[in-house]
């Protein structure tokens, strides 16, 4: 390779250019004309690689900086960003990127999936009726330190008519049993499905909810607004007063949801949710 680049600049002093050099060799003329650039200084030579070894080496952190670092994380919950400018204030110097290097480093940083899938984005229904729009999350408790069970949750944003069900594994093909199950309580029928984008509600999901499905847009958390708070508020009257048993929550479950959706008012629409479904279905 030296002698290659060392011919390429004598044929460029010989007249040629530097694209008909390029093409010669089978290099780039940019590449030709750096040639010929180092030949002008060491004369007709062989034109040597240059070395790889960086020429500015990065400091080391000081251990107990990092260490510090790692515990803001971990007490504060914060991001890189917010440490990074804690520190400034305190006249600690040291860069954002090295901040960040550091939370990589110890794996402190939550770093979004390679795996997921882009879902084309399907505009959202205004929900005139009940089961134009109904959406569907998951509930993960935890029962120990190692294991988890799961409650699947779904309402539909204009009658607020709700279902949920405690699971103890979860997956594409738990969730559509439990769509199905749904749909046959349901005093009315689902026109548009609406999740996150989470592994249960994936592909094959999708396949056999045989109805129209969307996602909640990537940074627009408001799309599943109603759920969350459902969430909420199942968690807080139901769900934390509760062992973490399957069978026990399954059977709360059913008779808080009755109490829901027929004897307590909704603040959001200031009528018990069967209310805002017994009209339609009597029309």
């Amino acid at each position: 390779m030296p002698k290659i680049r060392r011919d390429a600049a004598r044929l460029f002093h010989k007249g040629w250019s530097a694209r008909k050099i390029g093409r010669y060799f089978g290099y780039h003329h940019t590449a030709v004309m750096k040639w010929v650039k180092r030949s002008i200084k060491i004369g007709y030579h062989p034109i040597l690689t240059n070395s790889s070894v960086p020429k500015v080496f990065r400091k080391p952190t000081n251990t107990e900086l990092e260490d510090r670092i790692c515990n803001m994380r971990i007490e504060t919950k914060r991001c890189g960003r917010a440490i990074y400018e804690q520190l400034k204030r305190e006249g600690v110097v040291i860069g954002k990127t090295t901040v960040h290097r550091i939370l990589s480093r110890a794996r402190l940083l939550k770093k979004k999936s390679p795996y997921h899938r882009y879902h084309k984005p399907v505009e959202r229904p205004q929900a005139l009726s009940p089961g134009d729009l109904v959406e569907m999350d998951t509930i993960h408790l935890m029962v120990d330190k190692k294991k988890r069970i799961y409650v699947l949750t779904l309402i539909d944003t204009y009658s607020r008519w709700s279902h949920a069900k405690c699971v103890p594994k979860l997956g594409a093909e738990v969730a559509s049993v439990f769509l199905r199950e749904a749909v046959a309580l349901s005093p009315f029928p689902f026109r548009m499905i609406q999740t996150d984008h989470g592994g249960e509600f994936g592909q094959w999901f999708v396949r056999r909810v045989k109805r129209n499905h969307r996602y909640t847009r990537i940074g627009k958390p408001n799309d599943n607004a109603h759920i969350e708070r459902f969430n909420r508020t199942l968690q807080e009257e139901c769900l934390d007063k509760l062992d973490r048993d399957v069978s026990k929550i399954n059977r709360a479950l059913r008779k808080y949801l009755s109490y829901y959706n027929n004897q307590r008012i909704h603040l959001g629409i200031n009528l018990y949710p069967i209310e805002m479904v017994v009209p339609r279905c009597w029309e």
